[in-house]
């Protein structure tokens, strides 16, 4: 009975407080909201193109409730700026998202702005090809009114992407000769063929490419120095038969600017952004493409960086590539498959499985390279560098094709794991040679055995095993070699020895390994 009449004096007592409380009587704000910024910057957006959302975090420091009259975009109606309040839209109709009526805080809490834009620069008075626009979110009114600033830089593009159909929402599909036989195959490659109009990259305005831009028979696509060609996801550059790509950046006066040279990465601009692998998917060069160049570019956070099939008797190479630096790929920074590539001063760093894949035979030279691999993201199957010579098809059958050469002469084949190269031959004809190479191979288990025999000099020749090439910072893709490389002056002196990838000269008698000359760092 007791233990009754004590229960039911404390409830009597926590209904009488609680009637009694002030909670849910809320005071008009009095200008002193405090803000998690004064101003919210959202990167860079390309005309059209949607932005990530961002957020602004509101505090009411004051020991009272408050409501806040209105939350509102300066611009109002015709802002390209969109809000959430918490969750809320705001005005129904024009004004969703533009404006906010008593908006309430708890005492001692906070709100967030959820803040989002798209941007039609050619709806922008006196608009260029680069446009910084503003509006600010502006808080109460009058007296009490407190704003945040709102900045977003948007730049105007050449949009390229492949037709829709209006009634059944199909995008186009890309149809060649796929198999070489002479008839035109269907394929399941969103895309479209490339206008002649449309064949010369320029440094005017970035492209953003929508699925994947075709080269057709006949046809050659020049990229000019200074050109920015972004993709979207599962989008990329696809070269078909007897077709050409020509990328012919130009070494820039300022190594750190980049200007001339020509980059190619996804369309999304926001720092967040900059190095995140797979945003898009490859440049395709397809078997019997013919004449392909690669010169001063940089190849950001695709699938695969370059993909190159067939052709491996090719005049000449099937794909030169110099001067060019691949980052961030998450499946394989340069894949081949029986073809044939001559690369120079080429860097490729982080890499999803192998940085270069030389597989299914066919010819390869590579010579003051920097294959690397500090991949970090998740475990990797492969080593920085594969060389094989056989592919398994659907019935589990291994298929064999002649490796006829893979040649690495000053080149930096290291990273994260060991060992950094694997040499997986299944046919008769397997020829491969190692000359003046810093290289990552420890493991006692197969060393000396196979194609792992590094006293044979028919196959290994003045290399390095195991010494530190002393990267300035792998993990961030800065791949210059310090004052402490075991790659400086070991490299074999050649004739002309050249410049590397900054464009100095390389020491005449003893230059160093890999794609760049050593350098001092600063503290």
């Amino acid at each position: 009975m007791r233990r009754v009449l004590y229960f039911c004096i404390c409830l009597l007592i926590l209904v009488f407080w609680s009637s009694c409380r002030k909670d849910f009587e809320f005071s008009p704000s009095t200008g002193n909201l405090e803000f998690q910024r004064d101003t919210v910057y959202l990167d860079t957006v390309f005309t059209n193109i949607g932005s990530s959302t961002y957020n602004l975090k509101v505090y009411n420091r004051s020991d009272d409730d408050i409501v806040i009259p209105t939350v509102r975009l300066e611009n109002g109606i015709n802002s390209f700026y969109r809000l959430n309040v918490d969750g809320g839209t705001g005005q129904e109709g024009p004004l969703e998202g533009k404006i906010f009526e008593n908006v309430e805080v708890l005492a001692n809490d906070s709100l967030f702005i959820f803040i989002e834009t798209t941007i039609d620069i050619e709806s922008l008075p006196n608009s260029d090809t680069q446009f910084l626009y503003t509006d600010r979110i502006l808080f109460d009114s009058g007296s009490n009114q407190q704003d945040v600033d709102l900045v977003t830089l948007v730049k105007d593009a050449i949009f390229i992407f492949p037709n829709r159909d209006d009634d059944t929402g199909i995008i186009e599909t890309l149809t060649f000769d796929v198999n070489g036989d002479g008839t035109p195959d269907e394929t399941t490659i969103q895309g479209r063929f490339l206008d002649d109009s449309e064949l010369t990259f320029t440094n005017d305005k970035p492209y953003v490419i929508y699925g994947y831009a075709a080269v057709d028979a006949g046809k050659t696509l020049i990229m000019e120095p200074g050109a920015r060609v972004h993709f979207h996801a599962n989008s990329g550059i696809l070269v078909t038969d007897n077709g050409s790509l020509n990328i012919n950046g130009d070494l820039s006066t300022d190594p750190e600017l980049m200007e001339n040279e020509v980059i190619l990465e996804g369309d999304r601009l926001e720092p967040i952004f900059s190095n995140v692998p797979g945003q898009w998917g490859t440049i395709w060069l397809f078997n019997g493409s013919i004449n392909n160049s690669i010169e001063y570019a940089t190849i950001n956070n695709a699938t695969i960086g370059v993909l190159v099939e067939g052709d491996q008797n090719a005049v000449g190479s099937k794909l030169n590539i110099s001067n060019s630096q691949i980052y961030n790929s998450s499946s394989f920074g340069i894949l081949g498959r029986a073809t044939s590539i001559t690369g120079e001063n080429v860097v490729i760093n982080n890499s999803g499985q192998s940085s270069l894949a030389a597989t299914f035979g066919g010819s390869y030279n590579f010579t003051h390279c920097t294959i690397a691999n500090y991949w970090n993201n998740s475990f990797r199957q492969f080593p920085a560098l594969l060389v094989n010579d056989f592919i398994v098809d659907q019935d589990n059958n291994v298929i064999t094709n002649p490796l006829q050469e893979a040649n690495f002469t000053n080149c930096i084949v290291y990273g994260n794991d060991n060992p950094e190269f694997i040499l997986d031959d299944q046919g008769a004809q397997f020829n491969f040679k190692f000359t003046n190479c810093l290289l990552r191979f420890d493991n006692d288990n197969i060393e000396g055995t196979g194609n792992y025999q590094f006293q044979n000099e028919l196959f290994y020749k003045s290399n390095i095993f195991n010494q530190d090439p002393d990267f300035e910072d792998a993990f961030e893709n800065l791949m210059r070699i310090g004052a402490n490389s075991a790659a400086n002056g070991n490299a074999l002196p050649l004739n002309p020895n050249g410049t590397d990838i900054l464009g100095l000269q390389r020491d005449a008698t003893n230059p160093d390994i890999g794609a760049y000359e050593s350098t001092v760092f600063d503290d």
